[in-house]
């Protein structure tokens, strides 16, 4: 049986408090080429930054300090410079003898950083700094932000709750940094405030690493194997065998039912074993199974997530919408649930809410079609047409083959010409769609739905 490895927080956290990770909320984009430079000057050192240039960044980023020696972004940008060109001491240096002179926060804050990037200084003293910074400046969310970082390196885990959560209060707009605050919270048995802290970071369109991370942590705190007897351990894997690799539901629930009689409160095995009924389309005992492991395990939102699959299949829409919304609320990452909580919502017409599962279940699986699909559906029926489009022209230009989504793409703008009272909009639109909808009869020369298309532009 495989084990969950420990959750490592460590190195995220260090890439966090350089301004190196996502949790920063700043949006930097480098260019991919010398020739294609950003205009503005901090942009320009960022690039130089992820170049590994940071000698050409510091000349950059040290006038843009002298001009506005307040700006978070600047001043996280320039001790990264200092610490990549190897300067860490000499910028410590300069920041102490700063703040005899005349203390600062925000060099209080340069300071911190830059403590953080030496091993022997990245507990008091960091957490000394940035505590400093929050004096001076007790309403800046970053400063916050920080001693909370700095604190959960540390391995204060409750100490770091506090200055976390008064961050999120204070920028609330900044969902990533609800994943440290979820990781404090969890490590000080507030299973359930890190959960809700998770639910904000799926809600605020993650980043792929922010996702990642989310996954891992949300693991560790709804793992179903979590105290599993190792005596059952054999069995349990002959049954999961069975099940998945073998397709013998029958042989599985033998296995299953084995465990149950002498661990009878083993929630996952009921989970198991209703799954093992429904392949065998045993409604009812599947359903009592999942009952079962819900009464068994109440939090773990998985269990919730089957027995909703179950009510979908058996048309019962109102308890699976239910049971959906219930294991989203217990586990946030579910993008399976989301994403049938997106169909039932949009069955009803309640485009807002679809809108929003579809957009979680979109951000969770970036690379899967059928949520950007869906969400281009959603945008469509609300009007917003460009949203819709750039949902579907992600999947053609990574798909150019796939003619569902070209032709969608077409109907899109077909419905965009007709519908439009600007002459220039319903000539731009009526062009997009005879493009795209002649890629589709180029492949496609029987298409039907195509040709109606493309009649009704030309009969407009």
């Amino acid at each position: 049986m495989k084990t969950t490895r420990p959750f490592r927080f460590l190195p995220w956290v260090r890439a966090a408090v350089l301004g190196l990770g996502l949790a920063t909320g700043c949006s930097h984009t480098a260019a991919s080429t010398s020739g294609d430079r950003p205009r503005d000057a901090h942009s320009q050192a960022r690039a130089y930054l992820e170049e590994n240039q940071p000698e050409k960044a510091l000349a950059l980023l040290r006038e843009l300090h002298l001009k506005a020696p307040g700006d978070q972004d600047v001043a996280r940008s320039l001790t990264e410079a200092h610490v990549k060109a190897g300067q860490t001491d000499a910028w410590i240096s300069e920041l102490q003898g700063r703040i005899a002179a005349s203390e600062r926060a925000v060099d209080q804050y340069m300071l911190g950083l830059a403590l953080f990037s030496r091993a022997r200084d990245a507990g008091a003293p960091t957490v000394a700094a940035f505590e400093r910074a929050i004096a001076l400046s007790p309403d800046t969310a970053e400063y916050h932000y920080r001693l909370g970082l700095a604190r959960l390196e540390s391995e204060q885990y409750a100490a770091a709750v506090e200055p976390l959560r008064r961050a999120t209060t204070l920028a609330p707009e900044r969902t990533g940094w609800r994943l440290p605050l979820a990781k404090a919270l969890h490590r000080t048995g507030d299973a359930s405030g890190a959960v809700e802290a998770l639910g904000a970071v799926v809600r605020g369109r993650p980043a792929p690493a922010e996702v990642a991370t989310a996954r891992a942590l949300m693991e560790q705190i709804a793992d179903p194997f979590a105290g599993f007897p190792k005596t059952a351990e054999a069995k349990l894997e002959e049954g999961l065998r069975y099940l998945k690799d073998l397709d013998a539901p029958q042989h599985a629930i033998l296995a299953f039912e084995e465990i149950l009689h002498d661990y009878p409160d083993l929630a996952v095995v009921h989970a198991l074993l209703g799954l093992a009924y429904q392949r065998l389309d045993d409604a009812g005992r599947a359903v009592d199974e999942f009952k079962q492991a819900i009464e068994r395990a109440p939090r773990d939102g998985k269990n919730h997530l089957y027995l909703g699959e179950l009510y979908l299949a058996r048309q019962r829409a109102d308890a699976a919408r239910a049971a959906f919304e219930k294991a989203v609320a217990l586990h946030p990452l579910l993008d399976a649930a989301w994403f049938q909580l997106g169909d039932l919502h949009l069955e009803r017409r309640d485009l807002a809410a679809a809108r929003e599962a579809f957009t979680v279940a979109r951000f969770l699986t970036p690379d899967a079609l059928p949520p950007r699909g869906k969400l281009a559906l959603v945008y469509q029926l609300e009007g917003d047409y460009p949203a819709a489009e750039r949902e579907l022209r992600y999947v053609v230009e990574k798909n150019p083959e796939n003619m569902e989504f070209t032709l969608r793409l077409g109907l899109l703008f077909t419905e965009q010409a007709m519908k439009s009272s600007r002459p220039e909009t319903r000539k731009t639109a009526a062009g997009e769609a005879e493009r795209w909808l002649g890629k589709v009869l180029e492949a496609q020369p029987e298409n039907a739905v195509a040709s109606r298309a493309l009649q009704q532009l030309k009969g407009q």
